[in-house]
């Protein structure tokens, strides 16, 4: 099985309105390998959602193609699209999106009712348990989100991205509504998954986290304009 994760070759988007055509990426070509840290950074407006949107299923580009573990996405339906990301993408996102009538076990077990085939109960609640840990937050499995600090939720929110086992963990400016240390700590844990094998692709506005990743991809105005791996001092 190959180990690319991610190819998108000359992804072009555009979104149209009246007689305005505005070109939110353009000639864009990517590829994220297992267990790569991917960083893409740029001035707002440079096309980083709209990138990430694609990247996640939920949307489609305008031009070009794109595939997920070697199967095509560029033109799926609405529901073929809302399959494979459930099957093949983590999302963690700047708002968290955690359920508060629910408990943190039952907001990281979420993803694995969607799944075609339902698992039994003895495997999501290991897959739960196994997910909790790995992200040190075992001990607030029984709270509700809201009980919990900004950083803990996020998280929580990298352990229900995790549950599903996918290809990549997408991640959207994770510390953007986190405080400093505690957007540290969300960063600690990052790091510590891919460390571990998880193949993460993160936006971000802060240079210092950006830099993290082992490969920095930098966007203006819609194109790739720096890609570059970390340089490691020997």
């Amino acid at each position: 099985m190959t180990d690319i994760k991610i190819e998108m070759k000359n992804i072009g988007k555009v979104f149209e309105t009246d007689d305005v055509e505005t070109h939110a990426l353009r000639g864009v070509d990517i590829v994220i390998r297992a267990g790569e840290y991917i960083s893409i950074s740029g001035p707002s407006g440079c096309g980083k959602s709209t990138l990430l949107s694609l990247l996640g299923l939920l949307d489609m580009p305008s031009s070009g193609s794109y595939a997920i573990e070697g199967l095509d996405v560029s033109s799926l339906s609405l529901d073929e699209a809302a399959r494979i990301r459930n099957e093949k993408i983590g999302f963690v996102f700047q708002s968290f999106n955690l359920i508060d009538e629910l408990s943190v076990f039952d907001n990281v077990a979420l993803p694995l009712q969607y799944k075609k085939e339902l698992p039994t109960d003895e495997f999501i609640k290991a897959r739960v348990e196994t997910c909790l840990k790995m992200v040190e937050m075992s001990h607030r499995a029984d709270h509700k989100p809201n009980q919990l600090s900004g950083g803990q939720q996020q998280r929580i929110a990298i352990a229900r991205a995790l549950v599903a086992d996918p290809a990549i963990l997408l991640v959207d400016e994770p510390t953007g509504n986190l405080d400093s240390k505690s957007g540290d700590t969300v960063m600690a844990v990052l790091a510590e998954l891919n460390k571990n094998g998880t193949t993460i692709c993160m936006v971000t506005h802060d240079a210092r986290y950006a830099n993290m990743a082992n490969i920095q991809l930098k966007l203006l105005d819609g194109q790739i304009v720096k890609d570059e791996p970390l340089k490691v001092a020997v």
